[in-house]
């Protein structure tokens, strides 16, 4: 595998890591900066909201770039907006650094999913942009854990230092082995009018659909997570709670491996799949945040099920809009960070409207039966279309 695609994958961890890092240092960041638990959750939503906006808009902007100047680019942007996080002196000034953050972040995986296809021979792609979205993955594994220990111990700020820092290393990666012009580059320069019409094929806002509902239920779980953990489950959150989010890592490690398999077979099927798995999962963390040995389990089982689902998903809609590669993959940051402000802002509004931390798993299980039904009709389309199910 080309160096270019490990760099890339540091890059894509290190923002893996960045909107990941709010749930695990939620408590320290509202008793420092006097909000609510709620209140800064939607530090989620901002920042979520930031890449859905700011992804595309900045994506258009950079349609004629090079792919190796455009990465490096949002990725500096990226890498100023974690100093700004680090040395905000009061919430609204960190919720403005996570916009300045998310503006890279929806451009930056648009461009680099499209470098790393095109710097690989095509019977690779699918290995190749599974180590690159497997950066985030590893964010999972080690940096939310990593971060969260690193928040609880010496503060929240220092854990977003440590995210800059590491910004800064991997743009200089990228600087050294990523190529300056990558082959079939020009692919990216189809007319506007073209892009936009490989995006109203079904396979592909369907698609966009079914990843920002699934994301909806798992954020509106996710970004609470650590709260739940140390109220609910009653685990100390500096000693217990990072291994029990390592242990979730674990999940996401097997969930990206068998999620390329499927992609490999078949994506929609694979996607299906995920989506049934999903409800059977949040059905088990309404009783299993009771217990810490079951929370355990059922947070690697649940990781398992939620990072299966990108590869395929990305396969599908990059299939169906072959014309159109770098807005429709910055459109799919776009569709996951919709969810992900819709899911930080649900479950923010159910916990200020009385709801418990022990019944947000149910959220979970309303949003996927909508996946799960948006999935079929998706597939009912694909053989009323083309005869059959797409590859």
């Amino acid at each position: 595998m080309p160096p270019a695609v490990f760099a890339l994958s540091l890059a894509a961890f290190c923002i893996g890591t960045t909107e990941f890092i709010i749930s695990g240092i939620l408590l320290p960041v509202s008793r420092d900066l006097l909000v609510s638990v709620p209140t800064a959750g939607l530090l989620v939503t901002g920042y979520a909201a930031g890449v859905a906006v700011g992804g595309p808009i900045l994506g258009l902007l950079m349609g004629r770039v090079a792919v190796k100047p455009a990465i490096l680019g949002v990725m500096i942007v990226f890498a100023i907006g974690q100093l700004l996080c680090a040395i905000a002196p009061n919430y609204e000034l960190l919720l403005l650094a996570r916009l300045v953050s998310a503006c890279g972040h929806g451009a930056f995986f648009g461009v680099g999913s499209i470098a790393v296809s095109q710097i690989v021979p095509v019977e690779r792609r699918g290995a190749a942009l599974s180590l690159f979205v497997g950066g985030i993955t590893i964010a999972s594994i080690l940096g939310l854990p990593a971060g969260t220990a690193i928040g609880n111990a010496f503060g929240w700020r220092i854990a977003f230092g440590c995210i800059a820092g590491m910004s800064v290393l991997s743009v200089a990666a990228v600087l050294f082995t990523l190529p300056a012009r990558t082959q079939g580059e020009e692919e990216a320069d189809a007319p506007l009018a073209l892009q936009a019409r490989q995006l109203l094929n079904h396979e592909v806002w369907l698609s966009y659909t079914i990843v920002a509902i699934i994301m909806v239920g798992q954020v509106a779980f996710g970004t609470f997570q650590v709260a739940i953990l140390t109220e609910i489950t009653g685990l100390d959150p500096v000693t217990q709670v990072p291994w029990f989010l390592l242990a979730g890592g674990a999940g996401a490690v097997v969930g990206m491996w068998l999620g390329g398999k499927g992609a490999d077979w078949r994506p929609s099927t694979t996607i299906l799949i995920i989506v049934l798995g999903q409800i059977v999962c949040f059905a088990l963390m309404l009783l299993a945040i009771h217990n810490a040995i079951a929370a355990a389990f059922t947070l690697f089982i649940f990781s398992v099920v939620g990072f299966g689902f990108s590869t395929p998903m990305q396969v599908r809609i990059l299939h169906g809009a072959r014309a159109a590669p770098r807005l429709a993959a910055t459109l799919v940051s776009t569709a996951y960070n919709i969810g992900i402000a819709a899911g930080a802002l649900l479950g923010a509004t159910l916990l200020s409207n009385g709801v418990g931390y022990a019944t947000l798993p149910a959220a979970g299980i309303a949003t996927s039966v909508v996946a799960t039904l948006t999935v079929v009709l998706s597939l009912w389309l694909d053989r009323r279309v083309n005869g059959k199910v797409t590859a």
